[in-house]
């Protein structure tokens, strides 16, 4: 199998990006950035954005990007598909909420 899938956590945090970001800057804005998110979903799920290495500091296997003002965090299943683990704002403390999201 390919392609990728959404995990819980990541679900919760895209909820939480487009709720925040629909009361910040209405309902256009959010629309967008959650396309444009998941349109990032597709390029890496086909290899079309570089994949890189989640910092050793973070202690798991994975992989992140950044995404606007949000680091994208997944992980290659054991199907082949990619798992989109989080979503995590960049003025987030990213090791403490990643370890968090990843468990």
């Amino acid at each position: 199998m390919s392609g990728y899938r959404v995990q819980n956590v990541a679900g919760e945090r895209l909820d939480e990006i487009y709720v925040y970001t629909r009361e910040q800057w209405g309902e256009a804005q959010a629309e967008r950035y959650i396309r444009g998110t998941f349109a990032r979903f597709e390029a890496i799920a086909t290899r079309a954005f570089p994949w890189r290495a989640v910092p050793a500091d973070f202690g798991v296997s994975g992989y992140v990007c950044r995404y606007e003002h949000h680091f994208i965090y997944w992980k290659l299943l054991d199907d082949g598909a990619v798992g989109i683990v989080t979503v995590l704002h960049e003025k987030m403390h990213q090791i403490e909420r990643f370890r968090d999201d990843f468990s």
